[in-house]
């Protein structure tokens, strides 16, 4: 995908994402979001991001403006550094060929902001909470997500005060809820296993040639499960 089209997919998820509010994104934004692009960065990632922040912006209850890509930057930067760590690649193995790694090493780092643990359990705990409120998950996984809230719950008190190895043990518990939860929802998905699939292969093509077989297994495995928690609305149980 070229810059130009690049920003204009950006431009249309932020129109519809504003209500139909379009904001061109010309100038310093133009030239930052074409930096995302060159640097490696997947549209998929850059409209998570703009999600996230939309997600924590409608949370607080204020007043909400039209959202500018620019603001969004921050959120953008931190699922890119997420998605770089869960397939466990370095930045060369990822760029597509002419990109410029030091460019996406530093644009990653630059902005990355992490939760703590409590915050996190907190989260994750409300998400869970909501969707299941909603009565919007995918038949088979209300099981799933009451077990979810029961397991978070319990680790909230552990959580708060959780030091060395006691938070490591938190922290392996919630790893192993996040496979649990992912496995069923593998297992429930149906057709959408399939396209969720297909629009993994996509997002990974520009780097299939420079990845190892073992590598794009595991990074096609990562994108498949981060699209079912899109699909499905589903929260990121793990704590990095």
């Amino acid at each position: 995908m070229d810059p130009g089209t690049y920003c204009r997919e950006i431009e249309g998820h932020l129109c519809r994402q504003n209500r139909g509010h379009l904001i061109r994104i010309v100038g310093p934004a133009f030239d930052r979001v074409c930096g995302w692009a060159e640097a490696g960065v997947p549209l998929s990632v850059v409209v998570r991001g703009i999600d996230r922040k939309l997600e924590r912006q409608r949370a607080s209850g204020g007043s909400i403006r039209p959202l500018r890509v620019e603001h969004c930057e921050a959120d953008i930067l931190e699922v890119f550094e997420e998605w770089r760590r869960a397939v466990a690649a370095t930045t060369a193995d990822i760029v597509p060929e002419g990109g410029a790694s030091a460019q996406t090493g530093e644009v990653s780092g630059s902005t990355r902001r992490r939760s703590s643990l409590p915050v996190h359990l907190d989260r994750v705990l409300t998400q869970a909470s909501n969707l299941l409120a909603s009565r919007e998950p995918a038949p088979g996984l209300h099981g799933a997500l009451h077990r979810l809230v029961e397991v978070v719950d319990g680790l909230r008190g552990e959580g708060r005060q959780a030091r060395g190895a006691a938070r490591a043990a938190v922290v392996a518990r919630l790893v192993d809820a996040d496979v649990e939860l992912m496995a069923l929802t593998r297992s429930v998905a149906g057709p959408d296993l399939k396209e969720l699939g297909g629009s993994a292969d996509l997002e990974l093509a520009p780097f299939r040639a420079r990845m190892t077989e073992a590598a794009y297994v595991k990074a096609r495995a990562v994108c498949v499960d981060r699209f079912l928690r899109e699909r499905y609305r589903l929260p990121t149980v793990r704590f990095d």
